[in-house]
């Protein structure tokens, strides 16, 4: 009662000044804590609530290479309510690789809320779990078959991508109608997804999602042999893959209070949980399927390679590989959302890094000839024996010393991933601090791969730098000047399959076609956040005459 009287006696202007206070109260406390902090570093100034998320969201690359310019090698920024020290020179980072630190990210409710915190890999921040996870997540991409499988799948796909191609050029009203002689202007990008979607599909479930098919049929007038509605389910999964990307980027800069009470916000949040949803049901039902068929199996039985039988049999009578124990530790089989959370893992980490940095490629070499004939007779020479229906070995890949550099290169300019995080659960000392347990850090791999004391030249475009390299050089000192799958214990463990894919596209790419831009003048069209995703890639190609 006492309430309802006070309530009844207040005025409008009242609660305007109560709102004031309450405001004021908290601005003080922030920037008060702020400057109170311990260990101050230079860096942008936040602001109450939101931090520096008004910086990062417009470009997050540009953002990061103005910190290091402005601030220097290490600094400071705030999002989500925490501190988070950026840091740029190798030195540093070394530290937080170390086997001390295998935390992503400290506990967000955001990250648990879409699902992608506390399980699978990625996420995953109770260590025995973790470590659980990626022993057969590794397993399963390492095995020679597994590694095998994926290069005939890729093989094989890029037989039916070089028919819609083929299709589309004869199309093309002023091309002529000799099956090698036509041309077509195309965006790379959209292909190349698609192409990146389909193998991960097959490597992870077995299934695929027909993307390149579905590109193709949006292309064509004619249409391609898969059913409609396996293209459609398939195009529908990419899509909300690619939505739930997105999700997890937005519940990690968007805090509780937003997420939860701002009208809008709240819709577009609700939006990713229920994409969220969709997800992990589809996911699930293939687990189930697959399951089920493996338990029909007699013990002994030759199993498939992908990654969902792989932990679907891992520590059962069925697994070959035998390992019970971890460390020491003995684990039971893994259950159905251990799986599902590494699928999605596999899904995330293995379609648009792998896409991305292949058009990346493409672009450099279309804007230096020079190394693309290079890399060209690099192809020819090593595989000149073949005939142009063979298929390459992932043996023959090894051989590609100079692509693999372009790789390498082309990361070095465009990395796939601007920045990893690390979250310290102990007492360190980082770049001649000391931090308490419960520092975030993120390593600003864009600003490593061009900072001027650790690279000579670093906007220059030049592969030489990692072909016939002597092992002296300084630039290798530092294992960290180079972060293209990470370092630690948390580096990627899908590196391998990852090179691989990106050597044997290169091959067949550019073994069979002449590719260039449509437009020489153009700059790479890229949407910088935590990824560097490429949006469009206009080219021409045209079958190579030999």
């Amino acid at each position: 009662m006492a309430i309802q009287k006070i309530i009844e006696v207040l005025s409008i202007t009242d609660y305007l000044t109560l709102f004031a206070l309450i405001l004021a109260t908290y601005v003080f406390k922030f920037y008060y804590k702020y400057l109170t902090r311990p260990n101050p570093l230079p860096g942008p100034l936040p602001l109450p609530i939101i931090g520096n998320l008004h910086s990062i969201a417009y470009d997050l690359r540009l953002f990061y290479d103005e910190c290091r310019l402005k601030y220097g090698d290490i600094c400071e920024i705030m999002f989500d309510g925490r501190r988070c020290i950026i840091l740029t020179r190798p030195e540093y980072i070394e530290k937080l690789m170390s086997s001390t630190c295998i935390m992503r990210f400290p506990y967000s409710q955001g990250l648990k809320e879409i699902g992608f915190q506390g399980c699978g890999i990625v996420g995953n921040n109770v260590y025995k779990s973790w470590r659980y996870n990626r022993q057969f997540f590794t397993q399963a991409l390492l095995s020679p078959r597994f590694m095998d499988d994926a290069v005939n799948s890729t093989n094989k796909l890029f037989e039916e991508l070089r028919e819609y191609w083929q299709y589309l050029g004869m199309q093309n009203g002023s091309n002529n109608k000799n099956n090698d002689n036509w041309t077509l202007e195309t965006d790379f990008s959209e292909w190349f997804h698609a192409f990146a979607n389909d193998i991960i599909s097959i490597l992870v479930t077995g299934e695929r999602t027909y993307s390149i098919a579905s590109y193709y049929n949006i292309q064509s007038t004619v249409k391609s042999v898969h059913p409609n509605a396996l293209v459609e389910d398939g195009n529908k999964f990419v899509k909300a893959l690619i939505k739930h990307i997105q999700g997890v980027r937005f519940f990690t800069l968007i805090g509780p209070f937003l997420r939860h009470y701002i009208p809008i916000i709240r819709d577009v949040a609700n939006s990713y949980l229920k994409n969220r949803d969709y997800i992990f049901d589809k996911l699930d039902l293939i687990i189930k399927k697959r399951r089920e068929e493996i338990e029909e199996m007699p013990v002994g039985t030759e199993m498939r390679s992908d990654m969902l039988t792989s932990l679907i049999i891992a520590n059962t009578e069925k697994d070959t590989a035998k390992i019970k124990t971890v460390g020491g530790e003995t684990f039971e089989p893994m259950t159905d959302q251990d799986i599902r959370s590494n699928l999605v893992d596999a899904f995330i980490a293995g379609t648009d890094s792998t896409a991305n940095l292949f058009c990346s490629v493409t672009y450099y070499l279309c804007k230096h000839p020079n190394v693309k004939q290079k890399m060209i007779s690099e192809i020819d020479s090593v595989f000149s024996k073949y005939s142009n229906k063979s298929y390459l070995t992932s043996g023959d890949l090894l051989k590609l010393k100079y692509c693999e550099a372009i790789i390498k290169e082309v990361n070095r300019m465009i990395p796939a991933a601007n920045f990893v995080t690390r979250y310290m659960n102990e007492e360190c000392e980082v770049a001649g601090y000391k931090w308490a347990a419960g520092t975030t850090f993120h390593i600003n791999i864009t600003g490593v791969h061009g900072h001027r004391e650790v690279w000579p030249n670093p906007e220059v475009f030049d592969p030489d730098r990692f072909y016939n390299v002597d092992q002296d050089d300084e630039t290798l000192e530092n294992k960290y000047s180079l972060l293209i799958f990470g370092g630690g214990p948390r580096i990627c463990p899908g590196r391998k399959l990852a090179m691989s894919e990106l050597l044997l596209t290169m091959v067949i790419i550019y073994r069979y076609y002449n590719v260039e831009l449509v437009n020489m003048d153009e700059p790479l069209k890229i949407a910088s956040s935590g990824a560097n995703n490429v949006q469009e890639l206009k080219v021409r190609i045209s079958p190579r005459v030999n």
